[in-house]
């Protein structure tokens, strides 16, 4: 054997991209493995399936070997299966937190690998659920891909794939053409996306965007002042407030609007007032103000069905929706929506005693009621359904959900203004103490009870009269430490344990044996 020529021989091009369901990993393997064969190469790809609720990508790894497989004269490389870490030239990832588990798994290597990965975000599973901000910090990311890849294109191609009306993986396809790492011209790639018979001409202009965003980067754009858009007009109720809280106050009073009514909104700004009104004479920014303003918008817009039917019938989410699939002007859609509704959320629509009595009646099988629904909202019936529950927004004040949210909302409140007087660090934690409550059904319960286990625990503190300075510091500390638990364990055991409480007891869930039909 000449060893020479084996040494001198090209090494095998590997590539992996982790691509998230409906975003046409496959597709892109396919014309990576069509442009291979069009030019003789030996290639081989696997792939290994993500799983569902956005807990991971699925990976396709691709091997390419640089010479035409008649010129090997019968010899065939040995491809492999799975990547090495550290032995990748090219990682394309459709989103930045699948371009983070490719870097922390070790597949980008500073000598080696060209990382092409788009911007956006899609939320993982752990990030929803979490019962504080769980989202991951995305310039950790970023910077990490800058540092450990040899040549890293980072951009949003989600945002370029909608301006072009097409998926994520055209655009991603040119990225990785346009960055010199694939051992095969555009036209080759080109060809592929044409050989592939499947819109065509949409891909083609992914396919360009993303080639011309890496080859020749779009300069920052630079807005002047003249340019700038006009400011939308401040409320007469906001203007009169600090200059500092007016951005704030303005999203919260939109977001209140937006839910109910003007008579809600201006609840909302008499509520902020009343905690202003005390925290002035204190001056400085406003921390208690502020954070009570935060979260006190959030929580008067309260999710429940007649919110979700709302956000579902809007014009611009249908257009949202439309764009991620790709859908072109005039195309028929269809669209189904994924419905389970049970006794708390029909028991959350009907007034307090009739809710109570409902609950008594049936509680002993709530969870027979929980029945899934696939809603098909493309068609008349399936939207008229929801813009009827949308239309029962006129009656939420009437529900029993909205008299228990306005219950706790108040008396979290009164703890915020009593506190505030003695000591604005304390208000600052129990106001903060706002996030704890979110979401609906259990995770909606669970919020009230630890809120109420703190304001509890809190009223004990200062069933005497408080203390020194010493001894408020101690209890602002307390409450953080209440709090951070509550956050930080979901069914309170954490919490418990902050407040020198018994731990909760553990909550009975059925066991449903479900026997399927023999098949015919």
């Amino acid at each position: 054997m000449n060893h020479d020529a084996f040494e001198d021989a090209p090494r095998i091009v590997t590539v992996l991209v982790a691509a998230m369901g409906g975003e046409g990993g496959g597709v892109l393997a396919d014309w990576l493995i069509a442009a291979a064969t069009a030019q003789g190469f030996p290639v081989q790809s696997t792939s290994v399936p993500g799983v569902a609720q956005r807990t991971g990508a699925t990976n396709y790894y691709i091997e390419i070997y640089p010479v035409e497989a008649a010129r090997l004269g019968g010899a065939r490389p040995v491809f492999s299966l799975t990547p090495s870490p550290g032995d990748v030239d090219i990682v394309a990832a459709s989103e930045l937190m699948e371009a983070g588990r490719v870097l922390q798994g070790g597949f980008v290597h500073p000598r080696r690998t060209t990382l092409v990965a788009s911007t956006h975000r899609e939320f993982a599973v752990a990030e929803k659920s979490a019962m504080g901000d769980g989202r991951y910090d995305g310039r950790r990311v970023s910077e990490a891909a800058r540092e450990l890849a040899r040549h890293s294109h980072l951009f949003d191609m989600r945002a370029l794939a909608w301006r072009h009306g097409t998926v994520i993986n055209t655009v991603m396809f040119g990225a990785m053409a346009g960055s010199g790492a694939l051992p095969f011209s555009r036209e080759a790639c080109e060809q592929a996306i044409r050989a592939s018979g499947k819109a065509v001409e949409a891909s083609l202009k992914g396919f360009a965007a993303g080639f011309e965003q890496v080859t020749r980067p779009a300069p920052e754009a630079t807005v002047s002042a003249a340019a700038a858009p006009p400011r939308t007009p401040i409320d007469p109720r906001i203007a009169a407030m600090p200059e500092p809280l007016h951005e704030l106050l303005g999203h919260g009073l939109q977001q209140v609007l937006d839910y109910q009514d003007t008579r809600y909104g201006a609840l909302y700004l008499q509520r902020v007032d009343a905690v202003l009104a005390l925290e002035r004479p204190f001056g400085g920014e406003l921390p208690v103000t502020r954070e009570t303003a935060r979260h006190l918008a959030l929580w008067m817009s309260y999710e429940d069905v007649i919110r979700v039917a709302d956000l579902k019938t809007r014009g611009e989410r249908l257009q949202r929706v439309r764009e991620e699939v790709g859908a072109r002007q005039g195309e028929p859609l269809r669209l189904t929506e994924y419905l389970k509704p049970g006794l708390d959320e029909v028991c959350s629509l009907l007034p307090p005693r009739a809710s109570a009595w409902l609950r008594r009646r049936l509680a002993h099988k709530a969870h027979r009621l929980n029945v899934g629904l696939h809603m098909r909202t493309d068609t008349v019936l399936g939207f008229a359904m929801l813009c009827g529950l949308r239309s029962l927004r006129v009656l939420r004040r009437a529900g029993a959900r909205y008299a228990i949210e306005q219950a706790m909302i108040a008396r979290w409140l009164d703890t915020v203004r009593a506190t505030l007087a003695l000591s604005p660090r304390l208000a600052y934690e129990i106001a903060l103490c706002g996030n704890l409550v979110k979401g609906y059904g259990e995770t909606s319960e669970r919020g009230h009870r630890n809120l109420g286990a703190v304001l509890d625990d809190m009223q004990a503190q200062f069933a005497a009269p408080p203390g020194d300075a010493a001894a408020l510091a101690q209890a602002a500390e307390r409450v953080r430490a209440a709090r951070e638990a509550a956050l930080a364990d979901p069914e309170g055991r954490t919490l418990a344990r902050a407040l020198g409480l018994p731990p909760p007891a553990p909550r009975v869930h059925p066991i449903h044996i479900v026997r399927r039909k023999p098949a015919r």
